[in-house]
């Protein structure tokens, strides 16, 4: 959060407090001028908010016990009555220099009596810790839920290679007693396609950097199918800058290839479709190939971990949605937020 934003929410916080403070000296000193009174508050204010940062800090360096001790708590109190007495004392001594400052005597007034003035210190107290103590949970809850959903995705991504590995061996096995040549030059290509595989580590990237992995991949498998797979790719320059999570083309396609146009004979046609209307990025693969009943319509384990990754990353704002009747091709349309890749 920039800095200008925590000091803005600092001054609003504290105004009502000004407001208050304002009103309990006209009320318990009727004959007291407005003017006079929203100076004094203000003087009082201000001291109460330059001490709370201190409290802020105090707060960080001695953080809520869990399970609550005696002592955490005998150590509130003491620190409760320094701030109230601290804050009287500063608060009466600003005061006071103002007074002076005005061609008045100087010394030590606070404008309230000592009792009350020391209680509502006390209150001001448990105010800033309380609400120092509250964000740090907040900040701890963010972030445990943050590491859970990182751990979430590295299990995903730690699933997703040794897949992609497993139907790619598969493929360079098919060659080997067919066409050794090939095979050799497929494992070679396998080779490339896992070290970027390997390297990758980013969640969200341009789909312009995923494209240019799966069209390596397309070209490894037309090694194994030759002209019984046909391409068809249309992607626009807004849909490659936007970001998407690693290896989520490149799961589609696979798809398509892997349980399209694999158990058949006959040429096989993959789409691949990638634009942006309304700040929504959407990706649809087609193929024509021998397509799924509706109750396996998820075609695999690929589609269900892309799915996981994409709760994890988007949330709500995305979803996968799969299409198919046996023997009439599939569709798996994939849509998310269109964000800049470049900007981010």
């Amino acid at each position: 959060m920039p800095r200008t934003w925590v000091w803005l929410q600092l001054v609003i916080g504290w105004l009502p407090m000004w407001a208050l403070y304002t009103i309990l000296i006209v009320t318990m000193h009727p004959d007291t001028s407005a003017s006079t009174a929203i100076e004094t508050g203000f003087h009082a204010i201000l001291c109460a908010a330059l001490l709370g940062l201190v409290v802020h800090r105090l707060t960080q360096r001695y953080r809520w016990p869990r399970p609550m001790r005696g002592v955490f708590i005998v150590a509130q109190l003491m620190a409760a009555a320094l701030y109230s007495v601290t804050w009287y004392l500063t608060s009466a001594l600003l005061e006071g220099s103002v007074r002076a400052s005005h061609g008045h005597a100087l010394r030590l007034t606070a404008g309230a009596p000592l009792v009350p003035f020391l209680i509502t210190g006390v209150w001001m107290y448990a105010m800033v810790a309380s609400i120092s103590y509250a964000t740090q949970a907040t900040e701890r809850a963010s972030l445990a839920e943050s590491l859970v959903a990182h751990t979430q995705i590295a299990a995903l991504r730690s699933q997703i290679n040794p897949h992609f590995l497993f139907n790619a061996l598969h493929t360079v096995v098919q060659l080997i007693p067919h066409n050794p040549q090939q095979a050799s030059h497929a494992a070679e290509q396998l080779a490339a396609l896992l070290r970027t595989s390997i390297e990758e580590t980013r969640d969200l990237l341009p789909l312009a950097d995923e494209w240019t992995f799966v069209q390596r991949y397309l070209a490894f498998e037309n090694m194994r199918f030759g002209d019984r797979l046909i391409v068809d790719a249309e992607l626009s320059v807004e849909a490659l800058d936007a970001l998407v999570p690693s290896f989520a083309l490149q799961t589609l396609v696979e798809n398509a290839v892997r349980h399209g146009a694999a158990p058949r004979i006959e040429v096989t046609t993959v789409r691949i479709r990638a634009a942006v209307r309304n700040d929504v990025l959407t990706i649809a693969v087609t193929d024509d190939g021998v397509g799924a009943d509706q109750s396996a319509t998820a075609r695999g384990t690929g589609l269900v971990r892309l799915r996981e990754r994409l709760r994890v990353l988007c949330g709500d704002t995305s979803s996968l949605v799969t299409n198919s009747e046996l023997h009439s091709g599939f569709v798996a349309t994939l849509t998310l937020p269109a964000r800049d890749g470049v900007a981010a």
